[in-house]
């Protein structure tokens, strides 16, 4: 009995392993009588609704995979034989279900793709995508779909359609457009990744490297319903995107529709923006200093409006918060909102949308701002701490307009040098040029910080005062703004002190005679009691009508021109004693006119005065001095007079009159 039962198993065993094979050595012949080329290109044609063409027969392995490997395989529009393919690939491994085969079926588990080509062409809204038509099984899939949420905007996935797609793999595949001159340009090149979809009613991944604008990147894209995200409904989208210039992400839900909608957590960074920029070809100049960026928010709109919550924003290191929205409604998509930074570096601010340079136009750096032509601006800012160069601010309460060509940065109030400063720049593109106006009105500061900072640390006294500068002119730089400004500056100054100037010194220097420097004289500060200047600026050159300081009873004064090119000076000065105006002259006495007689009528005369005309008092000339009223002359009672050269930060004095000493 186990002897029979023992061959019974043995002849099993010999059975199955003649069934199989019998399976394997059929699989050969089936394949290359039932699925043959025309049978994949049909099957491959019915899913994306591609015609399908195969130069060559497949060529078919079993084991240890049963795979048909295609080549020369191109996916072109239907009625369309003359017109470039789709997508082209010298070489497809399919990798198919053995168990189909042997039905007659074609069901593709797997396919591997190499140097692929995907043909792209650009939409109206500036977008490069395929060609794809609107047939085949995918294309009806989505059109069920769509039909579906019109009645349940939620729909089951068990409830859509579930054909199978399997697994794509790409290996050194490229992008290719249409350029202007018609010839075949490239977008993205070196592709590899992996596209998993199981089912169309299951989840989609992604996972693509490249090259693109020669840098390396990557895209990760994955949703749980793609089937409803591509018939416009609403479904969970993740995106990633990741290269040296900058990364960009989202998580949330998306709507890809007629009425696009999203809403979700997105991020972006950059460590250089004006490097991101470059490398992605909007045309920003490479001279304009922006540095690193980066930007999170929870977002949500739709296709015309977005609006960006709890906002976190980091430029050049300064981190800020707020809320932004962002318009597309119109061709150029508009930026406004609120940000509040603890700390902000006001020149990279500015300098990421208006046309601000901190070198000459003639330099290579001389930025050319396509932020401000790409998108129009308006945010209020605030900051606890802020600095512009040299000059730091706090409590700044500001905004930013960028428009049509017309970039405007207004400081509403802030405080700096001890007191409180309001400031405007203006930059206007005009085809002739770029035209730039400054404002500054600071009020009660310290002068001496705020000559330090101008670099006119012996011009401006330590004291507190009022400080205004209004300049205009062509430039988009500062020194291109200065050398050719028009507009003035005035100044005024309580008691206080002018630093590094001895005047006893300098007037023992001047009646030495001989040119000197004023550094010989340095050494000691004048007490003032006020100062006074006004300058008018034309051409890039200030020149000085009134520059005036009271020293007791001295009254030291300036003027002359000071070009900006070169930081030259051109002045005359002197030193003389304060003299109060003259008093108006007393009016002239009346003369009481001498009585003549008039005869009456008994004939007896009487005596009557007669006005006698008299020329009128001259007034009496003053004596000749320096008033504090008046605009003071090299006058003989002057302690000291002199011509005043060199440069700003190396003046030289040459005097001109002899010292009369001060009674």
């Amino acid at each position: 009995m186990p002897s029979r039962l023992l061959r019974r198993i043995i002849w099993t065993v010999i059975g199955v392993f003649v069934v199989a094979g019998f399976v394997v050595g059929a699989l050969p012949i089936i394949a290359s009588t039932q699925i043959v080329r025309d049978r994949i290109a049909l099957e491959m044609g019915a899913l994306l609704g591609l015609r399908v063409t195969i130069d060559k027969t497949p060529e078919i392995e079993v084991w240890p995979t049963f795979r048909a490997t295609l080549t020369d395989v191109k996916l072109g529009r239907w009625g369309e034989p003359d017109a470039p393919p789709v997508v082209a690939a010298d070489r497809v491994e399919i990798e198919l279900s053995a168990l189909a085969a042997l039905r007659g079926d074609v069901v593709f588990s797997r396919s591997r793709m190499t140097r692929p080509t995907l043909r792209v062409e650009k939409t109206e809204g500036g977008y490069y995508l395929p060609q794809l038509p609107g047939y085949g099984r995918l294309a009806r899939a989505v059109d069920a779909t769509r039909n579906t949420l019109k009645d349940n905007p939620n729909p089951d996935s068990s409830n859509l359609p579930s054909d199978e797609f399997g697994a794509v793999e790409v290996n050194d595949g490229r992008v290719i457009t249409t350029g202007d001159d018609g010839k075949d340009q490239q977008l993205v090149t070196g592709i590899a990744g992996t596209l998993d979809w199981p089912a169309l009613n299951r989840g989609i991944t992604s996972s693509v490297k490249g090259i693109w604008h020669g840098e390396s990147v990557s895209v990760d894209v994955s949703s749980d319903r793609p089937l409803v995200l591509f018939a416009g409904g609403a479904a969970p989208l993740k995106f990633a995107f990741n290269s040296a210039p900058a990364t960009a992400s989202f998580d949330g839900t998306a709507a890809i529709s007629e009425k696009p909608y999203i809403e979700g957590q997105a991020k972006f960074a950059a460590q250089s923006l004006r490097r991101m920029l470059e490398w992605s070809e909007v045309g920003i100049s490479p001279g304009v200093a922006i540095g690193s960026v980066s930007v999170s928010s929870t977002i949500s709109g739709s296709g015309k409006r977005i609006k960006l919550d709890n906002t976190e924003i980091a430029l050049d290191g300064n981190a800020g918060v707020g809320v932004l929205e962002l318009s597309l409604a119109d061709v150029i998509p508009s930026i406004s909102g609120t940000l509040a930074f603890q700390n902000l570096d006001m020149r990279s601010f500015l300098s990421t949308f208006t046309p601000q340079g901190t070198i000459s136009e003639s330099g290579a750096n001389d930025p050319i701002p396509s932020l401000a032509d790409s998108a129009n601006l308006d945010l209020r800012l605030s900051a606890a701490r802020a600095n512009a160069g040299s000059i730091t601010l706090s409590d700044v309460a500001a905004a930013a307009q960028v428009k049509g060509g017309l970039a405007v940065f207004d400081i509403s109030d802030a405080t700096a040098f001890g007191g409180t400063i309001q400031a405007s720049v203006r930059f206007d593109r005009k085809p002739e040029g770029t035209q730039s106006e400054i404002r500054l009105l600071a009020s009660d500061i310290d002068g001496g910080d705020f000559g330090k900072m101008a670099g006119m640390s012996r011009i401006f006294p330590v004291a507190k005062g009022t400080v205004s500068v209004m300049l205009k002119g062509p430039g988009r730089t500062w020194d291109s703004i200065l050398e050719r400004a028009d507009g003035s500056i005035s100044a005024n100054f309580g008691a206080g002190l002018i630093p590094g100037l001895d005047l006893d010194g300098f007037l023992k220097r001047s009646a030495a005679g001989g040119f000197f420097s004023l550094d010989e004289v340095s050494n000691g500060d004048l007490k003032i009691d006020g100062f006074e200047l006004k300058a008018i600026i034309s051409n890039g050159v200030a020149r000085i009508e009134k520059a005036q300081a009271k020293s007791g009873k001295r009254l030291l004064w300036l003027s002359g021109i000071v070009p900006y090119v070169g930081r030259g000076l051109a002045l005359s000065g002197g030193i003389g004693p304060i003299v109060p105006p003259a008093p108006p002259p007393a009016p002239a006495p009346v003369e009481t006119p001498p009585l003549q007689e008039q005869p009456t009528g008994d004939g007896e005369g009487q005596t009557a005065q007669e006005a006698t005309p008299q020329p009128p008092a001259q007034p009496q000339q003053p004596s000749p001095a320096v008033t504090a009223d008046s605009e003071p002359q090299p006058l003989p009672r002057s302690e000291a007079s002199f011509f005043v050269g060199g440069s700003w930060n190396a003046p030289f004095i040459s005097p001109i009159t002899p010292i009369t000493p001060l009674q």
